[in-house]
């Protein structure tokens, strides 16, 4: 009987099946060094919280064991991987020996995996025994937990990445106010599964809850000689501007971007997402993915001429 428990799934301990192989996931994301690729691993990575933008959330160990075939099933495997025409005679029988010394016995077999967008998974696997036999209901050392299947997720998830959105968009001006919200953002909570067929499978999701704003100048808090930021009505994406509603999330600029790098502030927006584990079987607790986009802002001066009478 399969349990789930509050979104996280404990399988029974049916047959995994399969297994052995070699079954590559790819999650890593561009301009980030760091995310989750899944070598000879039968994890299954799902979910919508895929495709979008890595905060490059790092695998606490590279490499690991999964649970793959009994030993008849392994040893079947093996004679094909080490059919004749890959290797001669003598090498094969010394490959399959100690495949073919534990048919009969109960247990299965576990094969090592690794994360290769790790810069130490694929030593980590190298240094490790490629196949471990181990009674039933038997987790060897180094075995995957829970916990880290939770953590595969969790690299995994991606959020999108905030494309900034201002009014005025090409220009603003000193004392009028900025707005600004985020589009493109879609689903507002994000979720990667990630399934070791047979034996469990785990969920972690990112929800947006709000946004940040850095109006590109050197004051702090909410206001200051340059800039004066206003946010308390921002939500999880901002506020589009509407005619004839109240400013409530943006930035109001109080001198111009005439004397500043390239002429303009660079406004650089947040977007945070919480992010929480579908489990009530063990405490799990992540910090927020935090992914940033930025807007150059040019602010000018509306300039007035007076005349005298006469």
């Amino acid at each position: 009987m399969n349990v789930v428990v509050a979104g996280l799934m404990l399988l029974s301990s049916a047959d995994p099946g399969g297994g052995g192989g070699d079954v590559e996931v790819r999650t890593s994301q561009e301009k980030n060094s760091v995310g989750v690729t899944l070598k000879n691993s039968r994890i299954v990575l799902s979910g919508n919280g895929r495709g979008g933008k890595s905060d490059g959330y790092r695998l606490k160990r590279p490499c690991w064991y999964e649970p793959a075939q009994n030993a008849e099933e392994m040893l079947d495997f093996q004679r094909w991987v080490t059919r004749v025409d890959l290797y001669d005679p003598k090498t094969r029988a010394e490959n399959l020996k100690k495949f073919q010394e534990k048919l009969g016995e109960e247990g299965r077999w576990w094969t090592i995996a690794h994360n290769s967008s790790d810069p130490n998974g694929l030593s980590c696997q190298l240094a490790t025994d490629s196949y471990v036999f181990v009674p039933p209901n038997t987790t060897p050392p180094g075995g995957i937990t829970l916990q880290e299947l939770i953590d595969i997720a969790r690299a995994a998830l991606t959020v999108p990445e905030p494309k900034v959105m201002l009014n005025p968009d090409a220009r603003s001006y000193v004392n009028l106010p900025t707005w600004v919200w985020l589009d493109g953002v879609g689903e507002p909570i994000r979720s990667v599964t990630a399934t070791l067929p047979g034996v469990m499978s785990a969920t972690v999701t990112a929800e947006l809850k709000n946004i940040e704003i850095d109006s590109g100048t050197t004051d702090s808090g909410a206001s200051g000689d340059r800039a004066k930021k206003v946010q308390e009505g921002c939500g999880p994406t901002g506020k589009p501007y509407a005619k004839g509603e109240k400013f409530t999330c943006g930035v109001t600029y109080l001198r111009a971007s005439a004397d500043q790098p390239r002429d303009v502030y660079t406004l650089t927006v947040t977007s945070v997402w919480e992010v929480g584990v579908q489990a009530a079987v063990v405490p799990f607790a992540y910090d927020p993915i935090q992914v940033s986009a930025t807007r150059d802002v040019e602010v000018g001066e509306v300039q007035s001429t007076v005349r005298g009478s006469g």
